[in-house]
């Protein structure tokens, strides 16, 4: 991976943001890193920069009502690592406390609202790595970013493109379609019907089977709360590629 690379990397994961007016902004830098980008094939890289026209050119209030449709209804389409691996089981908990532990063991410190198993975080500590450390921890959630690529793309939503694009750093975007005859026939977890079954089926929580059970419902309960109801306090910066005016980007 090159520097560049490192900078694309932030540029995905703002790409999986909630959509505000700071991303739109910060649209035409985010275009000339892309097309910086010469890991991703010529296709690609023209599918994200369009995407991202298209981004700053609509409405906020869609983009915003389609990202909490897309992201924050069902699972099947989480964000959340650990989600797609070990559901709700206190296997999770554990998983995302030895994550943060490698975070804060490599110096990258979360604040307090983020899970560490979002990808946009983890796109975000993988900026902060070397080139081996980059091809190690994508090829090890390989099989997750194929499979999130496949539920996206039967959503028909643009954003299955950061997990397709994250798979071409790596060379294993044609891994994508070994999940799409599966993903076609799974049931929807979107539907009011699907979200209506699952409120019924679940018995309530009264308290935690573990402390990392009770930080994981505390912390997801507060990133979803501040999405949904707060606007972000600090603005997306992006800083352009080398032989640009700037070479890195910033939350």
């Amino acid at each position: 991976m090159t520097d560049q690379t490192l900078w694309s990397l932030r540029v995905l994961a703002r790409l999986l943001d909630y959509p505000s007016a700071e991303l739109q902004d910060a649209v035409p830098e985010m275009i000339e890193i892309i097309a910086a980008e010469k890991r991703l094939n010529p296709l690609l890289r023209g599918e994200l920069m369009s995407w991202c026209q298209r981004l700053l050119e609509a409405d906020l209030l869609d983009l915003q009502a389609e990202y909490v449709a897309l992201f924050d209804r069902g699972k099947a389409t989480s964000l959340l690592l650990f989600e797609h691996v070990h559901g709700e089981s206190r296997d999770r908990g554990q998983a995302m406390v030895d994550l943060l532990a490698q975070y804060e063991a490599a110096g990258f410190i979360l604040d307090a609202r983020e899970l560490p198993d979002h990808l946009p975080v983890f796109l975000e500590f993988l900026s902060t790595q070397d080139e081996a450390e980059v091809g190690r921890w994508l090829g090890e959630i390989r099989h997750i970013l194929a499979l999130l690529a496949a539920r996206i793309e039967e959503r028909g939503a643009d954003h299955a493109l950061v997990p397709t694009a994250l798979l071409g750093l790596i060379g294993a975007e044609d891994e994508i379609e070994q999940h799409r005859p599966k993903v076609k026939e799974e049931e929807p977890d979107h539907t009011a019907e699907a979200l209506d079954a699952v409120w019924e089926e679940e018995a309530v929580r009264f308290s935690a089977q573990s402390d990392e059970d009770c930080a994981l419902q505390s912390a997801e309960g507060r990133r979803l709360a501040e999405r949904k109801h707060a606007v972000a306090s600090e603005p997306v910066r992006i800083m352009p590629a080398p032989n640009a005016t700037s070479a890195a980007i910033e939350r």
